[in-house]
């Protein structure tokens, strides 16, 4: 059975462009000018991906990736974000709300093909739940309920910054170079740039109460990678 994606892009040429690319690589694409017509298909039909605008009338891009992710049934359905903006703040926004990955647009269709292919690969989210917990310091990551405290304090984190504290947590004393762990967080054929990664240890370690300077718990190793501390 083909896998299931929606195109959520008010404009009508892009967004037919998309639909026919899509399908013409055997998907099942459906296209939405709005996310409040996007968020409610998914309550009848889950997809297995969702290319998303961030500017669009209504609720943008933003607000329906948040509602996405704080909505446990639609939490784990990868999100690809697409804009017309090429500043860093943009696409940190969106990697930080826990976006897979992000376009700028124009793109090319092959560029945007490989792209789909790496997340469906990846399946969206690299942990499942029912495995077991890790405590390290006063950090828990409790991987049944996808949660995590730090001095028992509940730390909101995004699904990429979990799989990024978990790797860790479950190797302690490795030392992880920044291609293995872009490797194993957002997989073998990751098409984005390499300050992803970066960008994703910079607000994590801001919200575990982490500096580069003073590391408490992730240690930087110049030329290398990432440790913990």
């Amino acid at each position: 059975m083909s896998q299931l994606i929606y195109v959520v892009e008010d404009e009508g040429n892009i967004r037919e462009l998309l639909l026919c690319t899509l399908n013409a690589f055997s998907y099942n694409a459906i296209g939405f000018a709005t996310a409040e017509e996007m968020l409610a298909e998914c309550a009848k039909n889950m997809p297995n991906l969702v290319l998303l605008d961030i500017m669009l009338p209504g609720i943008d891009g933003i607000q329906a990736l948040k509602t996405l992710r704080k909505t446990n049934k639609y939490k784990g359905i990868p999100v690809i974000m697409l804009t017309a903006k090429s500043t860093e703040a943009d696409k940190v926004t969106g990697l930080d709300l826990g976006a897979d990955d992000y376009i700028t647009k124009p793109f090319g269709v092959l560029e945007l093909a490989a792209r789909v292919r790496t997340i469906l690969r990846r399946g969206g989210n690299m942990l499942t739940e029912g495995d077991t917990s890790y405590l390290y310091r006063d950090i828990f990551m409790d991987l049944n309920r996808h949660s995590v405290t730090v001095d028992g304090e509940i730390i909101e984190l995004t699904l990429k910054e979990y799989d990024l504290l978990a790797v860790l947590l479950q190797n302690p004393q490795k030392v992880f170079g920044r291609d293995e762990l872009l490797n194993l967080v957002w997989g073998y054929d990751f098409a984005g740039e390499s300050r992803t990664l970066d960008m994703h240890i910079k607000t994590l370690r801001q919200k575990i109460g982490d500096t580069a300077e003073q590391p408490k718990y992730i240690k930087t190793i110049r030329g290398v990678g990432y440790t913990l501390v």
